[in-house]
C-alpha cells in the first residue's frame, strides 16, 4: 500500500497548488466574503480560511440578492429561493441558507392569498386592484374613496369599522371588482376576508342540509372578520333562504358589529321590495323589513353609476 506522504506527493503536483492558489485567491476576492473576514477578523486565522477555502468556494458560487437568478423558478441555488450566509462554526467557517428576496415575495404573496377565501367568485373579480379602477365617472371616485377611507380607519386606529359599503347600480358597472379589490387591500394588511357570490351561495345552502354541512358553511360566512356579499338580489328569494340563511347570517354580524359589504343592483327600497315576495308570490313585507334593517345598520349606501363595462 502506497504511503499517505507518498500518495500527496503525487496527487499535489506543481500545477495542482496552483490551482489551489488561484481559487483562494478568487474567493478572498469577492466582497460577501471579505466583508464576512473583515467583520470576524478577531476570530479567523488563516489556518481556518485554508481550512474552510471549499465552503467559501461554495458560498462564492452561488447566486446571492437574485443577482443570477432570472426567476424564483430559475433560481441557481443549491437550494432553490434561499441564498447561503456564512457563520463561523467553531474553528471552521460554514454556510447557513435563508430564504432570498424572492422567495420572501413569495412568501408574502402566500400569506396575501390565504387571507381571502372566494366562494363562488370570478377569478377577473378576486384578482381586481383599486389602482385598476376607472375613475373617470364621479361616483366610482365617491366609492374608492369610501373604501380608502375604511382602510384608512384601520390603519389609524387598528381596529375595523363596524360598517361596510352597499354599492348598488346597473349590471356591469365594476360593483363586483371593487369588492375583490377591496378584499385585496385587506388581505395585503393581512385582514381576512371572505367574498361571496350570493345567488349561487344560497343554492349550495339548500344542497348541504342533504350532507349535513349548512351549520358549519353558515358558521364560517357568518363569523368572517370582513364579509362581502356579492350581488345580492340576483338570486331568487324563498322565505327559508332569507330567514334562515341569510338572515341568520346578518343577525350575528349585526349583533357582534363585525364589517359586512354588499353589492346589488337594487337600491335599498328596491331590495326590499325583492326580498319581500317569495318565488311562490308571496309577500311578507315585514320579514323584508327586518332583514332590511340589519343590512342598513351594517352598510353605508354608495352608488355606482358608469358605462357597462361587459359591454365594450
Amino acid at each position: 500500500m502506497e504511503r499517505i506522504n507518498e500518495t500527496l506527493k503525487r496527487v499535489i503536483t506543481p500545477e495542482f497548488s496552483s490551482m489551489l492558489d488561484d481559487m483562494k485567491q478568487e474567493v478572498l476576492e469577492d466582497p460577501g466574503v471579505q466583508k464576512f473576514l473583515e467583520e470576524n477578523a478577531t476570530n479567523i486565522s488563516k489556518q481556518i480560511v485554508d481550512r474552510s477555502l471549499s465552503r467559501l468556494y461554495d458560498y462564492k458560487s452561488q447566486s446571492h440578492n437574485c443577482d443570477a437568478c432570472p426567476s424564483l423558478e430559475e433560481c441557481v441555488n443549491n437550494l432553490k429561493g434561499y441564498e447561503p450566509q456564512l457563520v463561523l462554526n467553531r474553528n471552521f467557517i460554514d454556510t447557513e441558507y435563508v430564504r432570498c428576496k424572492r422567495g420572501v415575495i413569495e412568501d408574502e404573496r402566500k400569506k396575501v392569498t390565504s387571507m381571502i377565501d372566494s366562494i363562488h367568485m370570478p377569478k377577473e373579480v378576486m384578482e381586481a386592484h383599486l389602482a385598476g379602477v376607472d375613475l373617470e365617472d364621479g361616483s366610482r371616485v365617491v366609492a374608492v374613496r369610501a373604501a380608502k377611507d375604511f382602510l384608512n380607519e384601520w390603519e389609524s386606529t387598528g381596529a375595523l369599522p363596524k360598517k361596510g359599503l352597499y354599492i348598488h347600480g346597473k349590471f356591469g358597472v365594476g360593483k363586483s371588482y371593487l369588492l375583490g379589490a377591496l378584499a385585496n387591500e385587506l388581505a395585503a394588511r393581512h385582514i381576512h376576508s371572505v367574498v361571496v357570490y350570493v345567488p349561487e351561495f344560497l343554492r349550495e345552502m339548500k344542497q348541504s342540509i342533504q350532507d349535513q354541512s349548512l351549520a358549519e358553511k353558515i358558521e364560517f360566512v357568518k363569523k368572517a372578520p370582513v364579509l362581502m356579499l356579492d350581488d345580492i338580489g340576483a338570486e331568487v328569494m324563498s322565505s327559508w333562504t332569507r330567514d334562515e340563511i341569510l338572515g341568520t347570517i346578518l343577525h350575528f354580524r349585526m349583533s357582534e358589529q363585525l364589517p359586512t359589504f354588499m353589492s346589488s343592483n337594487f337600491n335599498y327600497s328596491e331590495l326590499e321590495h325583492h326580498l319581500s315576495v317569495t318565488q311562490r308570490g308571496e309577500k311578507e313585507v315585514v320579514k323584508a323589513g327586518r332583514i332590511m334593517e340589519r343590512i342598513r345598520a351594517l352598510t353605508i349606501p354608495i352608488s355606482l353609476q358608469g358605462k357597462n363595462w361587459r359591454e365594450t
